[in-house]
């Protein structure tokens, strides 16, 4: 897949373009078809906190020096705001008011872009709200252009392990509604993924972080498939993560993933 007309015209209309870049393969490869098409005026910007995996902040350098563009490491400051720590069910408005109020504030004159793609339209995103009110743009969107679309796009421009990354959100929304959202507890979630990743590869798989303990969610065809022996040491990976974070309480249970099981909308 290429560069559509509809994509390019939207990337170029803006004199200046900063995306915002997650790490994540939507807006990796808005990135990459920026650059392509754009003349200059470019530039990258990445909110690091306790809710961004360390793996994709580390994907997101490698691409700015992959392609060469200035890139900002920004603190969107979304843990002084007690509205977004207390995980309301707009908890993502919060996040991203703050994160777009600090973009825009950083980079005058220039628009910014998200990698929303037509799907996420069909969601429950407070973010998007929060993105109309500071004039964020989403191009994929604009483009008519699905995550199927975003991921044979990423193929096309040469970027097969972007295109094949699993969808993995902010750490946060591994906490379940009402639930405060803690730097600690973040970090603990990322520590579990990680270790459970090197052993199980690139499954779909969260930590979810509730009231009583923690569920391992797996992908429901590779989880069914796992021995019981398999079972035992996933649990034992992650009771040792736990442990290294300070949460020897925690009880830890398997199952199926389901999207956005941690989200509970009253």
């Amino acid at each position: 897949m290429t560069i559509s007309q509809g994509l390019a015209a939207a990337l170029r209309a803006p004199r200046g373009l900063v995306v915002a870049v997650s790490g994540g393969v939507d807006s990796l490869c808005l990135t990459a078809a920026a650059a392509r098409v754009r003349d200059g005026d470019l530039r990258m910007v990445h909110a690091s906190s306790a809710a961004v995996p360390a793996e994709a902040t580390g994907r997101v350098r490698r691409m700015a020096a992959d392609l060469g563009l200035p890139l900002d490491v920004v603190d969107a400051r979304e843990f002084a705001d007690e509205r977004y720590r207390a995980n309301p069910v707009d908890r993502c408005y919060y996040c991203k008011t703050n994160l777009y109020r600090t973009l825009v504030a950083a980079n005058p004159g220039h628009v910014v872009a998200s990698g929303t793609n037509l799907d996420d339209l069909g969601d429950y995103r407070p973010g998007l709200r929060a993105a109309g009110e500071h004039g964020v743009i989403h191009p994929f969107a604009d483009a008519r252009m699905t995550k199927d679309d975003v991921r044979r796009l990423a193929d096309g421009l040469g970027l097969p392990q972007i295109a094949a990354l699993p969808a993995s959100p902010c750490l946060a929304s591994r906490i379940q509604t009402g639930l405060r959202v803690e730097p600690g507890e973040l970090r603990m979630i990322d520590t579990v993924e990680t270790r459970l990743r090197e052993v199980l590869g690139p499954v779909t798989l969260r930590c979810r972080r509730q009231p009583h303990g923690i569920a391992i969610e797996i992908d429901g065809t590779r989880l069914a498939a796992l021995s019981d022996p398999d079972r035992q040491d996933i649990a034992r990976l992650a009771r040792i993560a736990l442990d290294e974070h300070g949460y020897t309480g925690l009880a830890i249970r398997l199952a199926p993933y389901r999207q956005g099981s941690a989200f509970i909308h009253a």
